[in-house]
Formats: structure tokens, C-alpha cells, sequence
């Protein structure tokens, strides 16, 4: 997967943005206020922090060992660092869909309702 494929895909979900909070060259994807994907889309090799089901990041880990780590500089127990250029782009679709709907599935009804509208 690309840089431009990374972006691509994380804006294509229903009120994703990308946002600067921490440097100009770190992208965080946001919905509706919540992070669900950090990259640095410069990076060589490129990786993305994505949001994870604990039990599943601890299998990806191992399934996964140095392709998926835990994630850096984010609560080891919920986030992974993904090799998003050296896996495959379906698998790391897979991941950052996951990872989106594990922070919409955290948001306030009223909010979740709202993403269901156009």
C-alpha cells in the first residue's frame, strides 16, 4: 500500500478527516473527534497506529510477528503499529475498516445516529 492509498482509505469513511494535532507531518484520522488511524505518511517503511480488539492484537502479533507490533507511543493493550507497506493492501483494508468501526462503536448514540445520515 501506498502513502496516497493510505490517506485515500482513511478518508473514505463516512466523516473522516485528517488532522495535524502533534507535528505537520504526522497524520491522525479522526471520526467525529476520535482517533482511528496515525501515520507518517513520509515514513519509510510506512506504518499506521490503528485501534484493536485487545484479544485480536495479540494474535495479529504473533501471526504477524514484526509486521504488527504493539503500538508505538499509544496503550499497547488497544492499538497496533501496522507494516501497512509490506503487508497486504486487502489485510490492511481489513485492519483500518476494523480499527474505524471500533471508535464509531465507542461514540455516544446521538453521534453514531448521526453517521448514519447523509
Amino acid at each position: 500500500m501506498t502513502p496516497q492509498e493510505l490517506r485515500a482509505l482513511c478518508l473514505s469513511f463516512n466523516a473522516a478527516v485528517e488532522d495535524f494535532p502533534f507535528s505537520p507531518e504526522i497524520s491522525v484520522f479522526k471520526v467525529l473527534g476520535k482517533m482511528f488511524a496515525l501515520t507518517h505518511l513520509d515514513a519509510r517503511p510506512l506504518t499506521v497506529n490503528l485501534k484493536c480488539d485487545p484479544e485480536d492484537a495479540v494474535r495479529l502479533r504473533a501471526e504477524y510477528e514484526g509486521l504488527v507490533v504493539p503500538g508505538w507511543h499509544m496503550n499497547k493493550r488497544h492499538w497496533n503499529t501496522v507494516s501497512a507497506g509490506e503487508l497486504p493492501d486487502r489485510f490492511v483494508r481489513e485492519l483500518v475498516e476494523d480499527s474505524y468501526d471500533l471508535v464509531v462503536a465507542g461514540l455516544p448514540r446521538a453521534e453514531r445516529l448521526k453517521l448514519d445520515r447523509p
